[in-house]
């Protein structure tokens, strides 16, 4: 094992090299005018797997983008099979003029490189690539069977994913999945993520009039859209950040024991916390701690919100119309379907009848919790503690990663959640960027859990 990781350490300017190469594809999932970048993203992993010695190396056409596939296997049922999963889109740069450098042109400043996708998930997803290789390249015996499912759809909530999972249910076969696409708690302080919660995404439109009007000479007589969407939003939670849908809570499990005492070993700085989003007070759930309610209860967000006149200055418009787009973050036992029903159900029911009311279930996940007692999460614990030489920790994550729930729904198994980013990563935003030398390591934690899984197992 030595010599594997012998190799990464000499070959990391190369794998470096090729990351930013990848970076550079602009592989937006959500713009057909990306389309043939997303193409070429994939036909650059294609190649990365066929270059490393990786058998039966196929790219899957699906409605959408297309799904990369590899797998080396020499041990067949002796011993554990490993599917990584990754994606290679990548959410837009919008907005544009708040990068320091240009999205796709990856920029290394500070010890990181900056661009679209270094963290999420290109960068991080990667590592697992350069990690087989390392095994492959000094001829040492590959420890365990290795798949890849690496998708282009992620960003767009995989829509092809699930009914390709579903037709290749036994070529997909195995033991557990890996995931490279969260985060650890701090730099320098590995950790696994045991949890994450699940999504139901809204859309709320109201409708009035058939066209903006005058507000001096409509306004008091006819209902405003935006000031409906406002009354709306403002009895969706209370004071104390309760969620005022009914039924809501209805099924959510409470925190265990065992969870509780997992947040207390998190070595979690409120102070900071609020200096870096520069706030002078947290907010949400009565009853819970900060890092609880960011990740292990239930949340309703707006995450846009739009009506009437734009532009500068002044236009005294009453709008004929308003939107706004509601995330809702949920944990075990709340079902996505159930929840978008109760969401409509309740956003009609407070509405006037001065309006009408139109709600859109867009995509959602469900959420999901592993078994801290999963051998494979044992072997994740001691890999990553092997190379970073510190105590990990075990978290919840407050994002959602669907795709988590259904391989547990689909293929059986648990997703052992190997995270080498950091929250300051500025995943979806302007600036991303991913340390390079957790790329480093998270190569080297790589080998190291392929290397001792078999002894877990």
């Amino acid at each position: 094992m030595t010599s594997v990781q012998n190799h990464i350490d000499q070959n990391i300017d190369i794998f470096k090299k090729q990351l930013f190469e990848f970076l550079r594809i602009p592989s937006i999932s959500t713009d057909p005018d990306r389309n043939a970048d997303v193409l070429k993203a994939a036909s650059f992993l294609k190649n990365q797997l066929d270059a490393i010695g990786m058998d039966d190396v196929q790219l899957y056409e699906t409605k959408g983008h297309p799904i990369v596939y590899a797998e080396k296997c020499p041990h067949k049922d002796r011993r554990p099979t490993v599917l990584i999963y990754g994606h290679y889109d990548v959410q837009p740069p919008d907005p544009i003029e708040l990068w320091e450098t240009s999205p796709f042109e990856p920029t290394v400043r500070n010890g990181r490189v900056y661009a679209r996708g270094a963290s999420d998930d290109k960068g991080q997803s990667f590592t697992h690539i350069k990690s087989i290789e390392s095994f492959l390249k000094t001829g040492t015996e590959l420890p365990v069977n290795v798949k890849y499912l690496l998708e282009g759809e992620e960003e767009i909530g995989s829509p092809n994913l699930i009914p390709f999972i579903q037709e290749h249910k036994a070529m997909l076969e195995c033991d557990m999945v890996l995931i490279s696409d969260t985060a650890m708690f701090g730099e320098d302080q590995p950790s696994i993520t045991y949890g994450l919660r699940g999504l139901a995404y809204m859309e709320v439109e109201v409708k009035g009039p058939n066209r903006d009007l005058h507000s001096g000479v409509y306004g008091g007589a006819v209902e405003n859209p935006a000031n409906v969407m406002a009354t709306i939003i403002a009895k969706l939670k209370n004071e104390d950040g309760v969620i005022q849908i009914d039924g809501f809570y209805d099924d959510v499990k409470p925190l265990t024991k065992a969870d509780r005492e997992a947040y207390e070993r998190l070595p979690f700085d409120e102070e900071s916390y609020k200096k870096e989003l520069d706030i002078k007070k947290v907010h949400g759930e009565a009853g819970y701690s900060t890092l609880e309610r960011a990740s292990a209860r239930p949340t309703l967000d707006v995450n846009g919100l739009w009506s009437g006149y734009q532009g500068k200055g002044a236009k005294t418009v009453l709008p004929a119309k308003a939107g706004a787009k509601i995330s809702m973050r949920l944990v075990p036992d709340q079902h996505p379907g159930t929840i978008a029903e109760k969401f409509a159900t309740h956003v009609k029911k407070i509405a006037p009848d001065t309006v009408t009311v139109e709600v859109t279930s867009h995509h959602g996940g469900h959420p999901v919790v592993v078994d801290f007692d999963f051998y494979g999460i044992k072997a994740a614990a001691r890999a990553f503690g092997n190379i970073y030489e510190k105590e990990v920790l075990f978290s919840r994550e407050g994002g959602s990663i669907p795709i988590v729930a259904d391989f547990k729904k689909v293929l059986g198994v648990n997703s052992i959640l190997m995270g080498f980013g950091l929250t300051k990563d500025a995943l979806h935003s302007p600036n991303e960027s991913f340390s390079l030398r957790d790329f480093h390591r998270g190569i080297k934690t790589s080998a190291e859990f392929l290397r001792i899984l078999p002894d877990y197992a």
